[in-house]
């Protein structure tokens, strides 16, 4: 089976802290406002002016900081404003906090066959994917569910979510990172193509996940003897159709075998077409149909799937920037709004939940702020809490906040565990590569990238023995080719001295 694994990968005390960092309390004069020269210097050659780069260096604990420049104006994070749902979330929920996706009938098991239909109400686990889902089927046949005599239904109402177009960011809905958020969010709604060359018979073979229902998929494509450089593009895929993938180009040769994760055409069918593609490779028989509706009242419950625990969530969450499970998270929050009321005529199920929107979940996540920060700390602006947005914002001066606050908190270690390490582990990986670097494997970092943006921030420890906040950004054209700035900082912090 091909892992979720690349899925991820393609789609991360107050009053006493609001003095230390405020920006009143910290005119500093010029030594804390002059970048290093390493930065300036990077900066110059990517031609972005200072005045785009934004950054706070200062010890986790204790009231000076190193370095403080353009901290106080709000900047766009990108994907660094995973840092604000998840640590509200640990908080919040707490690190074993799970989701719970639930599998009802309104009949009876009876001699191997479900007499009635099968309902699967979504509970907003962000990682439902095919390893838990056929875990699940099995566990239902192993009752004696193996035949359905009644429909498949598929409840996704415990999120409140408008219609909406995954393309509508960047016109790139293809790409699993634009996924959207589902309360039933079936493994990402992507399906990974797996390409192996078999020169003999002059084609590469082509493998997919997940197997989904009344979909064709070309089975093999022509190879061409060619270099390996834009294959995907070489393939000419077409994706025109939401019931076939086809090919009209050829895969290269010398590319060896080569994975392809996709977003499915036709998002709103992707979790019936998974589900029952899933249910059927089991072993299961169906002999009605895949629809949506609501689980009744008085509806037996068959099983109970939890998710895996938030701190295991948040490793994808933060490791690999994965954008729609950021929303799950952020949505999740959205539960705990007040007016976040059960669904009306759903009846006495066990465990009702509220319905929760992007209004409810930013209601929820802005009262936390204030509670936590207090009203002098400017509140982040917030769409929905994963940084893939161009108009959230927040001050480097706040997010420095959080992190320090965070550091103290009794869950900092799945906190800080969720970030990727500096030339180790995830999106930060191409920070501090070079095993000579200071910083390698000693800072843990959040990463963000968007058009016209570039950041990180997250926890640095120096060579002086101390522990550093490290929040950086750059709003610029050019944002792409200053990361080198931000890498010179991450060094710099790493060397300072005592």
């Amino acid at each position: 089976m091909i892992r979720h694994r690349l899925l991820s990968a393609a789609l991360g005390c107050c009053a006493a802290l609001v003095s230390v960092l405020s920006p009143a309390a910290h005119a500093q004069g010029p030594s804390r406002e002059e970048l290093p020269a390493p930065v300036l210097a990077a900066l110059q050659r990517a031609q972005v002016p200072p005045s785009a780069f934004s950054a706070v260096v200062a010890p986790v604990s204790g009231a000076e900081a190193r370095l403080r420049h353009q901290s106080a104006a709000p900047v766009n994070p990108a994907s660094v404003m995973k840092l604000v749902t998840t640590y509200a979330a640990l908080d919040l929920l707490g690190p074993e906090h799970t989701w719970r996706t639930r599998f009802y009938t309104d009949g009876a098991v009876d001699g191997g066959a479900l007499r009635g239909n099968l309902y699967i109400r979504g509970g907003g686990d962000p990682k439902f994917v095919l390893e838990r889902i056929q875990a699940a089927f099995e566990a239902l046949q192993a009752q004696g569910a193996r035949v359905i005599l009644g429909d498949l239904v598929l409840d996704h109402s415990a999120f409140d979510l408008p219609p909406s177009d995954p393309g509508a960011f960047d016109g790139e809905a293809l790409r699993p990172y634009n996924a959207t958020p589902d309360a039933l969010l079936v493994n990402f709604k992507s399906v990974i193509l797996k390409f192996v060359p078999d020169p003999a018979a002059g084609v590469a073979r082509v493998l997919s996940e997940p197997p989904m229902a009344g979909m064709q998929i070309d089975a093999t494509v022509p190879l061409a003897n060619a270099a390996c450089g834009d294959w995907r593009g070489a393939l000419r895929a077409r994706f025109d159709d939401p019931a076939r993938i086809y090919f009209e180009g050829r895969y290269p040769s010398r590319c060896g075998e080569g994975q392809w994760p996709v977003a499915y055409q036709e998002p709103s069918s992707y979790a019936a077409r998974a589900l029952e593609g899933l249910w059927r490779s089991s072993g299961g028989l169906l002999t009605g149909r895949v629809r949506e509706g609501l689980v009744p009242a008085g509806a037996t419950l068959l099983l109970d799937a939890p998710s895996l625990p938030l701190s295991e969530i948040l490793l994808d969450v933060n490791q690999w920037s994965n954008n729609v499970m950021a929303q799950q998270v952020f949505l999740t929050l959205g539960q705990l709004a007040p007016q976040a009321t059960p669904l009306a005529g759903a009846g006495p199920l066990p465990l009702p939940q509220p319905r929760s929107g992007f209004a409810q979940a930013r209601q929820v996540l802005l009262g936390w702020w204030q509670r936590t920060f207090g009203p002098a700390v400017p509140a982040p602006v917030l769409e929905n809490g994963s940084g893939l947005s161009r108009d959230e914002r927040i001050t480097p001066e706040a997010l420095a906040l959080l992190l320090r606050h965070a550091a103290r908190h009794p869950r900092a270690e799945a906190f800080v565990a969720s970030l990727p390490v500096a030339g180790v582990s995830g999106t930060a990986k191409r920070y501090a590569s070079d095993p000579r670097n200071p910083a390698n494997g000693r800072a843990w970092l959040k990463t963000g990238t968007l058009r016209d943006v570039t950041g990180i921030a997250g926890y640095v420890n120096a060579a002086n023995g101390t522990r550093y906040v490290l929040v950086a950004f750059v709003n610029h054209p050019n944002a792409g080719a200053a990361r080198p700035a931000l890498d010179a900082l991450v060094e710099w912090t790493a060397r300072l001295p005592d």
